[in-house]
């Protein structure tokens, strides 16, 4: 089990947002903190603490007057740890192989894959023919709806048909490197990680998986390296003292070692 690192930046500024609150209008979100240091702060960070394998994720929208400036600090953040970060947000096959050059280790992508409900196969292949397997990761991010847990795209706020489950995971494990999950519902709240989704995931053996959301205390963690058979990896943002949190990050990437 591995620590990643994160970057989540909204209306020009690195931030930690209730997930569920975020929305496209107005871009508004609901904050848990706000940072008085730019992504490139945080790159040189992990950086330094040789945290590779983390991911920035730009929040707004492409049609969003923030974006530009959202994109101008991401690239900030690559360029100081080239080879170090994921990048998501508004990733297509026109623009992916930018991120690429710009220092990404991969593109992370869900909305551009996820249309109109359902798995879009030729965007999918237009992705892997853009960047090549290696360099994709799927965002499979998801919500609660009765039993189920379901794919959202379009900054969370969109279902899709498609269930999280052993046979899409693997069936989608032949087009890219790593799956990121974000666990929607409890992301950004710190009030206990989504146990049931994280035994799912636990159930994948040849590819990389990444777990996000609800981290809320060292216990948390342990929990989640139990459930997860130490093979998940974990994301943690609002509870993470870099971010305003009471988890410290030495602890934290100790225990995860």
């Amino acid at each position: 089990m591995k620590f990643r690192p994160c970057i989540d930046i909204h209306n020009g500024k690195v931030k930690q947002i209730v997930g569920g609150s975020l929305t496209d209008y107005r871009d508004q979100a609901q904050e848990n903190f706000v940072s008085k240091q730019d992504a490139k702060f945080y790159a040189s960070l992990y950086r330094k603490l040789n945290l590779s394998g983390g991911h920035i994720i730009l929040l707004n929208g492409a049609e969003s007057s923030y974006y530009k400036e959202d994109l101008r600090q991401a690239k900030d953040a690559l360029l100081s740890f080239p080879g170090g970060l994921m990048i998501g947000g508004g990733v297509n096959s026109e623009n992916a192989r930018q991120f690429i050059t710009y220092g990404a280790s991969h593109v992370i992508v869900t909305s551009y894959v996820f249309k109109d409900g359902r798995i879009n196969y030729e965007n999918l292949e237009k992705m892997v023919d853009a960047v090549g397997k290696e360099h994709l990761v799927l965002d499979l991010s998801c919500r609660k709806k009765g039993e189920q847990y379901y794919v959202v795209t379009d900054r969370w706020q969109k279902f899709t048909t498609e269930e999280v489950t052993y046979e899409l995971l693997h069936q989608l494990s032949a087009y890219c490197d790593e799956f990121l999950i974000h666990a929607v519902d409890v992301e950004g709240k710190a009030s206990g990680i989504e146990e049931e989704i994280i035994a799912r995931l636990a159930e994948v053996n040849d590819i990389k998986v990444t777990y996000a959301g609800g981290v809320g205390c060292y216990e948390d963690i342990e929990k989640l390296k139990k459930i997860g058979k130490n093979k998940v990896d974990v994301t943690i943002g609002s509870a993470l003292d870099l971010f305003g949190g009471e988890l410290e990050l030495e602890k934290v990437i100790s225990i995860c070692n």
